[in-house]
């Protein structure tokens, strides 16, 4: 049977943490309830060693990593879950400054705790930290302080992020083992023109061969490379230098995202990215009692590419005049057609919020069956780009050593 850690807590706001055998998360979450204990967090074990490993390494990394992405989904998802056992915010607030992992952001839960204990609201005082907490986020919580209903936001907010931080994670694991490939190959190449071919360079120019041509650029570059590595070196440090400064101006990031999206293949990948996001975003925000033109406002600052999101600044103005969602949207060019169906059905019935997370769970799973077929093509095309290159090092330093023995001894 499986064996799950967990951490909960009584209604005096003690932590326990322990290791329970259940078939799965429900039946942990039910002893524990037996227990007269709140689950916070269950998670499947790896095991004595495994639990010490995990452990070990969140002690070294919490003083020096960054609050992430999931950091904050996982404080969001324990608030929701104490909240709904019915704790006040302020208990549950006090109770997780004791689970949070990094230190970093303990300080942060403490502060945020002392405002509420003040008299703040959480909105206010989660919007002190708008690099943690997003104006997303923040609006969220306000939404469901107004409307009485803070637990039932914090879990579809819980929510929102799990399935962000999944698809995130997703398209990053998707890409490492292209990436690695590209770096080996890259370096076995690098190895070979800087210390490899020089060896056999010393042995023509001793002999006076005439090299083959092939082995004679191969030759040349990697004298080029061998003198004037540094320049190389200053060259593409350079050329990053000025991408980096031009993609953070408004023009150039607005440029560069206008040729993303027309790229081929690639860019319809980024279109249906942002259409998940948006519909999942918009969605997340409408059922949980923002209005729709404060929600359009909100969006725009989770959308990734600068030309969607500035296409939803003319939205926004037209859906302020009476025009529908749908129509706006549709006359931008930059939605699909499928995606502009779902959600004018979705205003015709009155279950626009419904719909438009619809929307985004059916383009989530458009999204990695794109990437899985787009990795399941560049791997072999990768390794085939690579093995012709190190395969047309190879053959002419070969042609090079034949033609050795063309010479008159």
């Amino acid at each position: 049977m499986p064996v799950f850690t967990y951490k909960a807590t009584d209604f005096n706001g003690k932590i326990i943490k322990g290791v329970l055998e259940a078939a799965d998360e429900k039946k942990v979450a039910g002893q524990l309830d037996a227990m007269g204990y709140i689950p916070i967090r269950i998670s499947l074990s790896g095991g004595d060693y495994g639990t010490f490993q995990r452990d070990v390494m969140q002690g070294l990394t919490s003083f020096f990593s960054r609050i992430s992405g999931k950091d904050v989904m996982l404080f969001t998802q324990d608030l929701a879950t104490l909240l709904e056992a019915g704790l006040p915010v302020d208990k549950a607030l006090s109770i997780l400054t004791e689970v949070v992992e990094k230190e970093k952001f303990k300080e942060i839960v403490r502060d945020i705790l002392k405002s509420v204990e003040g008299g703040s609201y959480l909105s206010d005082a989660l919007g002190k930290y708008p690099k943690v907490f997003s104006r997303f986020y923040v609006n969220m919580i306000r939404a469901g302080e107004a409307g009485g209903v803070l637990e039932s936001v914090l879990s579809r907010l819980g929510v929102f992020m799990e399935t962000s931080q999944d698809l995130k994670e997703y398209i990053i694991s998707a890409m490492v083992y292209p990436l690695f490939l590209v770096l080996v190959g890259g370096l076995s190449i690098i190895i070979l023109l800087t210390f490899v071919i020089p060896k056999f360079s010393v042995i023509f120019s001793d002999l006076g061969a005439a090299v083959p041509v092939s082995t004679q650029i191969l030759l040349s570059l990697s004298s080029l490379i061998r003198s004037y590595w540094w320049v190389v070196l200053l060259v593409v440090a350079g050329v990053y230098y000025v991408y980096s400064r031009y993609s953070k101006t408004p023009d150039g990031k607005f440029n560069l995202d206008k040729r993303k999206i027309q790229l081929p293949v690639f860019g319809d990948l980024i279109k249906k990215i942002e259409v998940a996001r948006f519909s999942r975003t918009l969605g997340t925000l409408i059922q949980s009692g923002v209005p729709i033109l404060q929600s359009l406002s909100l969006v725009k600052d989770i959308i990734g590419n600068e030309v969607i999101a500035e296409s939803l600044n003319e939205i926004r103005d037209r859906v302020q005049k009476g025009d529908r969602l749908s129509k706006s949207l549709n006359d931008t060019g930059l939605f699909p057609s499928l995606a502009i169906q779902m959600i004018t059905v979705g205003e015709e019935t009155g279950k626009l919020d419904k719909m438009l997370l619809k929307v985004a769970q059916n383009y989530e799973k458009v999204v990695k069956a794109m990437i899985k077929r787009l990795i399941s093509f560049l791997e072999p095309a990768m390794i085939l780009v690579m093995g012709i290159l190190v395969g047309f090092i190879v053959i002419s330093m070969l042609m090079a050593i034949f033609s050795m023995n063309e010479l008159p001894f």
